[in-house]
C-alpha cells in the first residue's frame, strides 16, 4: 500500500461522494494555525519539504483500492473511480524558516476537489508537527542568546521519523549540531556526541575510560562525561587526559546531573587553572528553553546546551491548533461561521513589511508598496517549481530565512513568558469580500 492511504476515512468517503456527483472543479483549501499555544509569541514554518514530497508521490494504485474496499466494506469495483488518482494541483506556501503568526496560511492547495480533500490529513500532520518542533527549538536559540545549542532528542522522540523531523527542525532554527547521525548526513548538519556513563563503568579506572575514548575519537572533538561518580574528581581526571591531546584539538567536558550551576562554575575554574581555557563545558539532562534562559541570566559558564526530550517532543506544548479549511470551490468563495472557528473566505496572500508587519489579504489584490508576498508558488500541476535543492541545501536556505526574520522580530514576541501577541489585520479587500460572503450566507438562512 502507498502513502496515499495515510488519510482519515472520512476524506475517502467525501471524495467518493464528490466523484459520484461530478464535483471535480478546482477547490482551494487553506492550512493555518488558529491560535498560538500559551506562552508562544510566534511560530516557525516547517514541514513543507515533507509535504511536497508526499504530494509529488501521491497516487492511488490497485493495492490501495483493494485496501480501501476492505476498510469501507465495499467491493473494490465500486471504487474504480479512485484508481490511478494522483495529485495534479497547485500549492502556494510560506517558505520554511519564516516566522509566522496566527490565522495566516502556512499553505494553500488548489486542486480538483477530491484530490484536495484526500491530502488534508497528511498535510496537517506534516506541517503541524514540524512547525511545532521548529517553534520549540527556536525558543532555545532565543534563550541561548548566542551560545551554542545542539540536538540530543532522537532517543526520546515518538518514532524515528519524528526524530528526523526534530533534528531537521532544530537545524532550520540554528542549532549547531545533532547527535542523530542519519539527520547529520542527510541534512548537512554537524554530528556531535560525547560518551555514555556505561562506557566509563566498563573500565575499572575512570581515567582509563577517558583515555580510551580520547584515542577512539582522535579525529574529532573529545568531550568527556565527568559525572559518573564524583563530578569534581571526574573533572580533574578529564583535565589529565585533555592536556595530553595535541594543541588545537577541540576538547570539553559534559555535565549531566547534580547541581549543574555550581558544578559548571567549579569545572570552569579547574579547566582554566589547568591551562585549558579553550575546553568547552557542555550541559545536558532534561533541559528546555526555560533552563537555558536561567543559565544565561545567571552567567553560568556553559558553552553548549545539549537539549533533547523536552525540545524534540515540544513537551509543554506538543501541538498547534491547525486547520485545513475550504475557502473557494468552483470560483465561489466560501467560509465557515461556526462559533470561534470563523474562517476567511477565498484564496489569500500575506503581505509582509519590514519588522514582520503582516497584513492578510486576497490572493489577487496588488502587493502594497514596501511589502513582499509571503506565500510563494511551490507546486504547479502536481510538479514542484523552482530550482532543485538537495536536502542539505533546503535546510541551509531555511536557516538563512529564520535568522533574517528573527533579527526583525519584536522583543515582545521573543519573550519566553508572557510574550506579546501580534494580531494580523485584514486588508480592505479581504474585509469587503468577507462581508459580502457573510451577507450571502445570511440570505440563505
Amino acid at each position: 500500500m502507498s502513502d496515499a492511504l495515510a488519510t482519515d476515512l472520512y476524506e475517502v468517503t467525501m471524495s467518493l461522494a464528490y466523484l459520484d456527483l461530478g464535483m471535480t472543479e478546482p477547490a482551494t483549501f487553506s492550512l493555518f494555525v488558529r491560535r498560538l499555544p500559551p506562552d508562544r509569541g510566534f511560530l516557525v514554518a516547517a514541514g513543507l519539504e515533507s509535504a511536497l514530497d508526499h504530494l509529488s508521490s501521491f497516487r492511488i494504485d490497485d493495492e490501495d483500492v483493494a485496501a480501501l474496499g476492505h476498510a469501507l466494506h465495499r467491493p473494490p469495483a465500486e471504487l474504480d473511480r479512485l484508481r490511478g488518482l494522483r495529485f495534479t494541483g497547485d500549492v502556494r506556501a510560506v517558505p520554511e524558516g519564516r516566522i509566522v503568526f496566527p490565522d495566516t496560511p502556512l499553505l494553500e492547495v488548489t486542486a480538483p476537489l477530491p484530490q484536495a480533500q484526500l491530502v488534508e490529513t497528511c498535510l496537517l500532520n506534516l506541517l503541524s508537527h514540524q512547525t511545532t518542533q521548529a517553534s520549540k527549538a527556536a525558543r532555545c536559540v532565543v534563550a541561548a542568546d548566542g551560545r551554542q545549542v545542539v540536538d540530543f532528542s532522537l532517543r526520546r522522540c515518538q518514532g524515528l521519523e519524528a526524530g528526523m523531523h526534530a533534528s531537521r527542525a532544530a537545524a532550520v532554527v540554528g542549532f549547531a549540531a545533532t547527535s542523530n547521525v542519519a539527520a547529520a548526513v542527510r541534512y548537512g548538519i554537524e554530528a556531535t556526541g560525547t560518551m555514555a556513563h556505561s562506557f566509563v563503568e566498563c573500565f575499572e579506572q575512570e581515567g582509563d575510560a577517558f583515555r580510551a575514548f580520547a584515542r577512539s575519537a582522535s579525529g574529532g572533538p573529545v568531550t568527556l562525561l565527568v559525572d559518573t561518580y564524583d563530578t569534581l574528581r571526574g573533572v580533574d581526571r578529564a583535565v589529565e587526559v585533555l592536556r595530553e591531546l595535541p594543541a588545537g584539538h577541540r576538547i570539553g567536558v559534559r555535565l549531566d546531573s547534580g547541581d549543574v550551576v555550581t558544578l559548571a562554575r567549579q569545572a570552569r575554574l579547574a579547566l582554566d587553572r589547568a591551562g585549558l581555557p579553550q575546553a568547552r563545558i557542555v550541559v545536558s539532562g532534561g533541559l528546555d528553553e526555560y533552563d537555558v534562559e536561567a543559565f544565561v541570566a545567571g552567567q553560568v559558564p556553559v558553552d553548549v546546551f545539549a537539549v533533547g526530550t523536552k525540545v524534540g517532543t515540544s513537551a509543554d506544548r506538543p501541538y498547534v491548533e491547525s486547520a485545513y479549511k475550504l475557502v473557494e470551490y468552483a470560483g465561489r468563495p466560501v467560509m465557515k461561521l461556526s462559533t470561534e472557528k470563523v474562517s476567511d473566505p477565498g484564496p489569500k496572500q500575506v503581505f509582509r513589511r519590514p519588522g514582520l508587519d503582516d497584513t492578510l489579504g486576497t490572493r489577487d489584490e496588488p502587493t502594497p508598496p514596501g511589502s513582499e508576498p509571503l506565500l510563494q508558488p511551490v507546486m504547479l500541476g502536481g510538479r514542484r517549481t523552482g530550482p532543485s535543492e538537495t536536502p542539505a541545501e533546503a535546510v541551509a536556505a531555511a536557516r538563512r530565512r529564520f535568522r533574517s526574520d528573527l533579527e526583525q522580530l519584536d522583543p515582545a514576541q521573543r519573550r519566553l513568558r508572557g510574550p506579546g501577541r501580534r494580531l494580523v489585520p485584514r486588508s480592505a479587500e479581504l474585509t469587503r469580500r468577507t462581508a459580502q460572503v457573510i451577507a450571502g450566507l445570511e440570505r440563505q438562512t
